[in-house]
């Protein structure tokens, strides 16, 4: 007979969810490999970067220590403690939005503005509302779970909330993030149970709104002509979208090999964070694409497992968090995959755990520890212990 007692290391494994751990692990590995070789051109011929070829490698290395550290301390927060501070967390982003639109506070970067100086390193509010949305929308679908059959009692509050933030968004202006949001707010809202006859209105409204916003500003409109068809105007409204589609076409199926990129030098912008999937594509081909893609379904798959769990033993919150980082995450990947691919219009998402950018970055590592705490709280669950 095999004594298993509580000190063995292969049970203190079992409180985790390895493969979810690995996961992430690979994610974070190939982002650190490929933003060094998408950025070291632009690092060495730009002055800012004092000419250093691993200027860009050593930042994100630290946002990846600055993540990582961030996810252990948020792994500790009960989920009870997150349900509690939820409003109060949405309440904040609310006001990082409205400091990032007063001139003088808000940092402008390529005509948008979106940042918040913090002296040594910029904060992105957009990338904290992400996360702050999910706990909110979760808490909200928990506390009118009793209206949720009504008609218009519990989503008429939400709607609101959700449009003064997209407002902000959109003046800053961020499309991509209100999209996401959006995504994440009727994802959340449907998988509680709300009356289905509201997301059956919406997906006849949603179109509607979102062409009006289109055709309401000029870049944006631009944005879509290019999209339609890059190749009528490659120097210009076309630009970024051709030479990603160059960057894909050059991989083929095993790429050029790592470091080989030509897009990468100057003429693909923003190599190392919206487009990184193009320059993963030249380098490491079709076979480099598909493993991320499989990495993240994977990801999305344990997410909504976890929250089935949680739904099991009856901690509504938990599971509505957990599959609300799934569609966070799932959403943001796919749209950027997809700007990436030439399937849909360019927007400034970056690919989550892979593109540099210090904000994003660190805000998906504190999602995935909020992730990671929610199974371990299912598993001490399942085993009868206290959480």
């Amino acid at each position: 007979m095999i004594n298993i007692s509580l000190n063995n290391p292969r049970r203190v494994m079992a409180n985790y969810d390895t493969v979810l751990t690995w996961i992430i692990a690979g994610l974070l590995s190939i982002g650190l490999v490929m933003v060094y070789s998408a950025s070291i051109a632009t690092a060495e011929a730009g002055k800012f970067t004092n000419y250093q070829p691993t200027y860009y490698l050593v930042r994100h290395g630290i946002f990846i220590s600055v993540g990582l550290l961030s996810g252990m301390t948020a792994f500790q927060v009960p989920t009870q403690t997150w349900q509690k501070l939820a409003p109060y967390l949405f309440l904040f982003g609310v006001i990082l939005l409205l400091l990032v639109l007063i001139p003088g506070v808000g940092r402008s970067v390529n005509g948008s503005r979106r940042w918040l100086s913090l002296v040594i390193v910029n904060l992105q509010p957009s990338e904290l509302m992400k996360f702050f949305a999910v706990l909110y929308a979760a808490d909200y679908a928990v506390r009118k779970g009793a209206t949720k059959d009504h008609l218009f009692q519990p989503f008429l509050p939400m709607f609101a909330v959700m449009a003064m933030v997209g407002a902000l968004l959109l003046l800053e202006p961020d499309m991509g993030a209100f999209v996401v949001i959006c995504a994440i707010a009727m994802c959340t809202l449907w998988l509680g149970g709300f009356n289905l006859k509201i997301f059956g209105g919406l997906i006849l409204l949603l179109p509607l709104a979102f062409a009006a916003l289109i055709s309401s500003s000029e870049y944006r409109m631009q944005r879509v002509i290019g999209f339609m068809d890059p190749w009528s105007d490659p120097f210009g409204k076309g630009y970024q979208l051709s030479h990603a589609l160059i960057a894909f076409g050059r991989g083929e199926w095993l790429g050029v090999g790592l470091g080989a990129s030509i897009e990468k030098l100057f003429y693909l912008p923003e190599a190392h964070t919206d487009f990184l999937l193009a320059v993963i594509a030249e380098e490491l081909g079709l076979f480099g694409v598909c493993a991320v893609i499989l990495l993240f379904g994977w990801l999305l798959v344990r997410a909504f497992v976890i929250g089935r769990q949680a739904a099991m033993s009856e901690r509504m919150f938990a599971a509505l968090v957990a599959q609300g980082i799934a569609v966070w995450l799932g959403v943001q990947a796919m749209i950027n995959i997809g700007v990436n691919m030439g399937v849909l219009p360019t927007k400034g998402l970056t690919l989550p755990f892979l593109s540099f950018g210090g904000s994003g970055l660190v805000v998906n590592c504190v999602a995935i520890a909020v992730l990671l705490r929610i199974d371990w709280e299912n598993r001490r669950i399942a085993r009868g212990m206290a959480i």
